[in-house]
């Protein structure tokens, strides 16, 4: 595939033009990329559902007869409903006898006599943020990735995949450095190694150094800013710091506020040891904490921010602490999930299903989040639709195209078969000591809640919304 310089949005947004960087002395840096698939569709083959599209495309109609002004492409719409930042990556999946040894410098070389010689294609798998703009894509939004893809195998296998799904990628080649050495442009692999007994190990080139990956990047692009201006919502997730300088992930956080641009950001793994890392690194996560409109953690993650062990509570607490932040979403895996706002907690049990492989589930349920954030959907509804969508992944092996398939999704929203544990959202509830109202998603009809409880039946959460997917067929068949 060729890969070209390309920017529509250029002349429609305002920024100014930044001169092509000096090219290398003995390897040139590979061109800036941006691909653009054609309109979005769904895996299977359908066009983004209609009531969706309607109520997207009414909602635009009424602010243009208010005279209310939009931001975006030319006609004044942000043309993205979903951006990832950074995380970009290859996954090669490999059984090996033993995992690689735990120390640095044998693991490197363990890595690097894995990447001496490449695997077959069938071994890879587009990873990071990909699974999140698959799984969002599948459920009818439009995404788009920005961050860096290289011009070797990897990137160019990275590329077909994510068009294939018809996901646009904003490059991050403006800021190039000389002295970097040609391995810095490269595709970020993940060697995801399984010994016999099904464990896992992680290999990859980010383990051994002390600056981010792609350590050239010193500032935002004006691509990247063009792209957060045009879309919707923003992900960024603690991975990002691997990849870029912190003041970098800080700049893109400013720009997508100066935007209008809503910012999700879920810490994972590395918020603990971003809140011990440097005083960058601190003030980054703070940073990204308090100006965040959605928060996404697990149960765990948000105890380690707050020291704080009941999730509401935890989720409370970050909501306070925000300066922007909206929403505080826990995810609790086979338990279910909750969301805290400043005036109600909502809380869903997950569905009953035969767990395969629980990669990818995390960033499959971020995705339904984002779908319910732009459709102003209550919050249980989401709630439960990201349960749907993070078990429908569960179901399958592994993440990348293998996520979950809105056919699945909407087969497990309809069987409507909860994990219910009334007693665990009654016990992490009743210290709620606002007294604001608790809203629980339950498949039986319940009485005897106290006052400010109120459960919501299912059967009405999937009544409201099925139809929103409904309107146009999907084939249920995996395509290659």
């Amino acid at each position: 595939m060729a890969l070209q310089t390309l920017n529509p949005y250029r002349h429609a947004a305002a920024v100014s033009p930044v001169p092509s960087p000096v090219p290398h002395r003995g390897h040139p840096p590979p061109h800036a990329v941006l691909h653009l698939p054609p309109r979005r569709r769904l895996a299977g083959g359908a066009a983004r559902p209609l009531a969706v599209a309607a109520a997207v495309s009414g909602a635009v109609n009424e602010a243009r007869r208010r005279g209310v002004p939009q931001e975006g492409g030319e006609d004044g719409r942000k043309d993205t409903d979903l951006a990832t930042l950074g995380n970009l990556c290859v996954d090669v999946v490999l059984s090996v006898p033993q995992l690689p040894p735990a120390q640095q410098e044998e693991r490197k070389a363990y890595m690097e006599r894995l990447a001496a010689s490449p695997p077959d294609q069938k071994f890879w798998e587009a990873g990071g943020n990909c699974n999140l703009a698959f799984a969002a894509a599948r459920l009818g939004l439009n995404c788009s990735t920005l961050g860096h893809v290289g011009e070797e195998i990897y990137g160019k296998f990275l590329l077909d995949v994510l068009q294939a799904e018809g996901i646009s990628v904003v490059g991050m080649l403006e800021n190039t450095n000389a002295a970097a050495c040609r391995q810095a442009y490269e595709t970020l692999l993940c060697w995801v190694l399984v010994d016999p007994f099904q464990k896992h190990g992680f290999c990859s080139r980010a383990d051994f150094s002390k600056e981010p990956a792609f350590s050239w990047i010193r500032k935002l692009p004006v691509d990247i800013r063009t792209a957060i201006h045009h879309s919707k919502i923003l992900f960024c997730n603690g991975y990002a710091f691997d990849e870029f300088f912190p003041d970098v992930i800080a700049s893109s956080i400013d720009c997508a506020i100066c935007s209008g641009t809503a910012v999700f950001f879920d810490p994972g793994p590395r918020g603990k040891s971003l809140l011990h890392g440097n005083l960058d690194e601190q003030r980054a996560l703070e940073h990204a904490l308090r100006l965040s409109d959605v928060l996404l953690l697990t149960s765990d993650e948000a105890e380690s921010l707050t020291n704080i062990r009941n999730p509401v509570q935890a989720g409370q607490e970050l909501l306070k602490r925000g300066i922007r932040t909206k929403q505080v979403v826990i995810k609790m895996g086979s338990r279910g999930s909750i969301m805290i706002t400043k005036n109600t907690i909502s809380c869903a049990p997950a569905f009953k299903i035969d767990v395969v492989d629980t990669v990818g589930c995390g960033d499959s349920f971020t995705a339904a989040i984002a779908f319910g954030f732009l459709h102003d959907l209550p919050a249980v509804n989401t709630l439960t639709l990201a349960n749907a969508v993070g078990a429908a992944t569960a179901t399958g092996c592994g993440a990348g195209r293998n996520v979950a398939r809105l056919d699945k999704v909407l087969q497990l929203m309809r069987e409507a078969d909860l994990n219910e544990d009334i007693t665990l959202w009654t016990e992490l509830t009743e210290g709620n000591s606002l007294r604001i109202e608790v809203s629980i998603l339950s498949g039986i009809a319940r009485n005897g809640f106290s006052e400010n409880i109120v459960a919501v039946p299912v059967t009405k959460v999937v009544s409201e919304v099925l139809p929103m997917f409904e309107a146009v067929p999907v084939r249920s068949a995996v395509q290659a």
